[in-house]
């Protein structure tokens, strides 16, 4: 059902990095959601009117205003579509993350809700009216939102869209609530066992965490989060692929949306380099960054040593060292400044975040030790930064 919805209303679906492609898929997911909660609320007010169910009634109107989410997915999906302006050279891409935001606060609202009607029936239980007609209302809704989820489910993996995502959770929220309320209903039948509540409780426990887990997720972009390791590979790849690069360090990422990313690193080229030519080199790879990984890439030059001896022998034994006490540390930018009686090794020394002023003071005097014990003279200047990717 969803191949037939995506291939019948989403041209080019394919292309999910095309904002209009991304657009209609989000329009697709919001209004397939607005459609199910209200034929949903439709089907359970009859049915609630019908039978006199206070209960029925008010799951209703559950569905009704989950029908919101779907309502905001839309809204956040549009602004999120909207094109870059002068105040917004790198477009509105982040209006999704704040839309999913909102579902989570959604979620967290249910889960809330139902803990606290929950806790009261712990306290004071009252037994539940069974009707078999209740059950096949709350058995349709069930699949109906089983199939709700994993369509928002798919469609989020398709465009990594984290408001279907989250609007996926929401769905696999209501169904635990309800799968709960159908099964105190079938306990307490064939039982006389009063477990709505505790089944309550325990389904509230998950829905709460879920939409812990969507608000922390979806905050992370906005706030900054650090480069994914595969993006990290993909973009070094890139760019040390190119002849006349030596190497890269210090990639940053900053992420303006699912379609709009800005990066900055430094690449090494020989300091023996045309300035010109190597200038132009690196308008090239920033170019085709931009076209094949759709990356807008600033690219700093870095100028390294690549004939003289003695300045490769000791990077090479700085670098050996390093790796030797702290193989997640690295070093970059070397330097040797000769004097008559001291070698200045200059450079950057790259550590965990785990480490603290401390670790880092006894790593620094560590190297120091070690590369005086090979040679006397070298004194060691390092400049101490953290890394910009995730841990694997």
């Amino acid at each position: 059902m969803t191949d037939f919805l995506v291939r019948i209303f989403i041209k080019d679906r394919d292309r999910v990095q095309d904002e209009k492609v991304r657009m209609a898929y989000g329009v697709l997911a919001s209004i397939v959601g607005i459609c199910c909660n209200l034929l949903l609320f439709v089907v359970k007010l009859t049915g609630g009117l019908l039978m006199g169910s206070i209960s029925v009634m008010a799951d209703a109107f559950n569905n009704l205003s989950d029908a919101a989410s779907s309502i905001i997915s839309f809204v956040g999906v549009k602004l999120a579509g909207r094109p870059a302006d002068a105040a917004h050279p790198f477009g509105h891409g982040r209006y999704e993350y704040i839309a999913a935001l909102i579902v989570a606060f959604l979620v967290l609202e249910v889960g809330f809700s139902c803990l606290k009607s929950s806790v009261e029936k712990v306290l004071h239980p009252e037994r539940v009216h069974f009707d078999w007609v209740i059950v096949v209302l709350l058995a349709f809704s069930i699949f109906v939102k089983v199939w709700m989820a994993f369509f928002n489910r798919r469609l989020s993996k398709k465009i990594h869209s984290k408001v279907m995502e989250a609007t996926a959770t929401d769905s696999f929220g209501d169904v635990m609530v309800t799968s709960a309320t159908v099964l105190s209903l079938l306990i307490g039948k064939w039982t006389g066992f009063l477990v709505d509540g505790y089944m309550g409780v325990i389904v509230s426990l998950v829905v709460l965490f879920a939409g812990f887990n969507i608000a922390k997720d979806t905050l992370e972009p906005l706030l900054g989060e650090a480069i994914d390791p595969e993006v990290y590979d993909k973009i070094t790849a890139k760019v040390e692929g190119y002849d006349g690069i030596l190497g890269s360090h210090d990639l940053i990422v900053h992420n303006y949306g699912p379609t709009h990313s800005m990066a900055t690193i430094h690449a090494e080229v020989s300091n023996e380099s045309d300035i010109e030519s190597a200038h132009e080199l690196i308008d090239r790879i920033e170019r085709e960054v931009l076209r094949d990984l759709n990356i807008f890439l600033v690219i700093h030059m870095d100028p390294v040593e690549v004939r003289d001896a003695s300045v490769l022998e000791h990077k090479r034994l700085v670098a050996q060292i390093v790796e030797e006490l702290e193989p997640d540390a690295s070093i970059h930018d070397f330097r040797v400044i000769n004097g008559k009686e001291q070698i200045n090794l200059i450079f950057d020394l790259v550590v965990p975040y785990s480490y603290g002023q401390e670790q880092e003071m006894t790593l620094v005097h560590q190297i120091m030790e070690l590369v005086q014990q090979k040679d006397a003279r070298c004194e060691c200047v390092m400049h101490l930064e953290n890394s910009f990717v995730q841990k694997k």
